[in-house]
């Protein structure tokens, strides 16, 4: 058991923030590409929305299941660990970056 735990601190540790999601948060369905790179996300309401708005609307409880981490000075989120894998985020599909108003 104290595996189990200590398996999902280390990527719980990892994170800036873990906003508490409002009751009718969407979740992201999909990652908008460009070159292989992570722009934005495709949310659960068809709307796709680039990665600095991702992670506005994550921070102010809008998109649920993500925690808010960063690398140097870019902010990204990142799925919260549990044991289904089908919802990481390396799992979604990408998305064309056409998509992105």
């Amino acid at each position: 058991m104290i595996k189990n735990e200590m398996r999902s601190a280390l990527p719980m540790a990892a994170l800036d923030a873990i906003p508490e999601p409002k009751a009718d948060a969407q979740t992201i369905t999909g990652l908008v590409k460009q070159k292989g790179r992570i722009i934005g996300y495709q949310l659960s309401g068809g709307e796709a929305v680039s990665k600095e708005t991702g992670v506005a609307m994550a921070k102010n409880g809008d998109i649920k299941g993500v925690g808010v981490a960063h690398r140097k000075d870019n902010e990204y989120l990142k799925s919260l660990p549990d044991s289904e894998e089908s919802n990481n985020l390396s799992s979604l599909p990408s998305v064309s970056a056409t998509v992105l108003k």
